[in-house]
């Protein structure tokens, strides 16, 4: 499933795209603790935060995430929109909270 796809799919809202939307989504990371999402995030993952900033993009673009999705209602902020849209980093945006997002990116990537 397509990055695309699963926006869709979750009916999320995409802050940034770009060619990125079509990569394929390989699994799912959970969590905000920058350092650990660096050595344990798996290329490919999407991953879900509620960290909303341009650290986030960095960590993102090091563990070659497929993609960010903010949780939450947590919203990235100019920079790091600009940061993402520079990188070509997708941003995604939910009002749910990570784990009910998770069950359902568990339950699409079956």
């Amino acid at each position: 499933m397509t990055v695309a796809e699963m926006a869709n799919a979750l009916s999320v809202t995409v802050r940034c795209g770009g060619d990125a939307m079509s990569r394929e989504i390989g699994g799912c990371y959970c969590g905000d603790l920058l350092s650990m999402v660096m050595g344990r995030a798996k290329a490919d993952d999407i991953w879900l935060t509620v960290m909303g900033n341009m650290n986030s993009v960095a960590v993102a673009t090091l563990a070659d995430a497929a993609c960010i999705l903010l949780c939450e209602g947590v919203e990235m902020d100019a920079e790091g929109e600009a940061k993402a849209l520079q990188q070509d980093v997708p941003v995604l945006q939910t009002e749910l909270p990570v784990y009910e997002t998770a069950a359902k990116i568990a339950a699409l990537l079956k």
